[in-house]
Parts: structure tokens; sequence; C-alpha cells
């Protein structure tokens, strides 16, 4: 599957993002995952900031079993990598200035990613104050882009699709208290496509505000963890756009 053009034709997209390191067994995640699969995301992402190798590859593998969705590698370290996934973000945090997460990282997995049969996607990643400090930011010891920042949003979002990369991933970082505004994610729809937008999200209402605002993605992770009812809110709610 061609995951780039799959994401380019998307509208009103929905993604989950699951980080292997919230399970303590294979069982409590393929429960999970069964769940996943009744709310019929769009996409999966699969990553987290200290996830290990092990752990990773076993959730990327019980994944592709269970969901129909292309399964897709966020990756939060070079380790993060599996042959079972349809294609891999190849992130680049370009709101931050820490060389290992601009390139290092990159350099880091190639020998692993050219033995692998992966969609490598070039993706600007960008981080957005949430108003609370993210695994992320904590992680890569940068700072977010301030959310008024408008101006300087724009243009490291063009500087992104200037640099080749193919897709926008603009988070406000897990467990954000504050989601993207709608103004910063129309500004950021007009630079680059397609624009994904995560962090912070918790309601059928924000999800429906940013995909008007202009993003493709949608991107549900914390909520979904903390209420697993909601995987039927997002079932319907992707069942009411098509009527």
């Amino acid at each position: 599957m061609d995951v780039l053009k799959f994401l380019n034709g998307l509208k009103n997209g929905i993604a989950i993002l699951i980080d292997p390191d919230k399970f303590s067994s294979k069982d409590e995640l393929r429960i999970y995952l069964d769940k996943v699969s009744f709310a019929n995301p769009d996409i999966v992402f699969i990553g987290g900031s200290t996830v290990s190798k092990i752990d990773f590859q076993n959730c990327v593998e019980l994944s592709k079993e269970k969901i129909k969705a292309p399964i897709v590698i966020f990756p939060g370290a070079s380790h993060q990598l599996s042959e079972h996934a349809d294609a891999i973000l190849f992130l680049s945090l370009i709101s931050g200035r820490n060389p290992d997460y601009l390139i290092g990282h990159h350099i880091a997995a190639v020998s692993e990613l050219e033995k692998m049969n992966l969609q490598i996607i070039p993706t600007s990643y960008m981080l957005v104050d949430g108003g609370k400090k993210s695994s992320v930011e904590y992680i890569s010891n940068t700072n977010p882009i301030p959310k008024d920042a408008f101006s300087i949003a724009r243009k490291t979002a063009l500087a992104g699709k200037y640099l080749g990369h193919k897709i926008l991933y603009a988070d406000a970082g897990s467990g954000a208290m504050e989601h993207i505004s709608k103004e910063m994610i129309t500004i950021l729809s007009e630079t680059n496509s397609p624009l994904i937008v995560g962090g912070g999200i918790r309601s059928i209402e924000q999800i429906r505000s940013a995909h008007q605002a202009g993003a493709q993605v949608v991107v549900i992770g914390n909520k979904v963890e903390e209420d697993i009812n909601f995987l039927l809110d997002i079932k319907n709610y992707s069942l009411n756009l098509g009527l």
C-alpha cells in the first residue's frame, strides 16, 4: 500500500496513536487492539518516547494482525523499526535545534531501514506548546513553538516543505492541557499537505473543529487510553461523515 498517496487523499481522517509502553502484557495489548479495530480508524500510528525494541516490534506485529488500517511507525528513537509496518514517518523535529532529532537518529536507523521493505515518508515534526511539558519535549531537550507564534510556525512549516518533507505533523504533545488552536491549524494547513494534528484532543467536538480548520488527520492517543468507550464515539463520528 502507498501510505503517502492514501494520506494525500484522506479527508477528515482519524488516527489512533498506540504507545506500546502503556501495556504490561501481550494479552492486555490484544484486548486493546481488538477494540481499536472495532472503531475502524483510518490509520494507526505506533511509537513512544521510552518503549523498548522488543515491545515495539511485538506491538507492530500484533497490530498488523488485528487491524485493517495502515500501520505506520511514529518513531521516538532509532530502534523503533519493524518490517511488519506499512510505513514509517521519518520524523525530523524541525521545531527544535537538537541535531539528534534533526538527523542523528535517522543516520542510526539507516542500516536496518535499508534492509526493510518499508515505505519511508519524510515528515516535518513540529511541537507546539500545549500548556504542559510533554514527553517529547523532555526526551528531545527542545522547546515547542509558542501556541500563538503563528508567523514562526508558518515559516518553520514552509522550511520543512522546502527541504522536501512530504507531511507536516503538528503536535501539542502527549497529555497536553490544550490542543493546537483552530487559527494555528488553518495557517499550517496552507503550507503543506497533508497536515496531521495531535495532542490534547479529547472530544468529538475538538476533532470536528480540527478537521474544519484544515487538519486532514486528527490523532487520538491519551483520551482512548483513559476512556476506552471513546472509540465508539470515534466510530460513530466517522460513520456520520459518510451520510
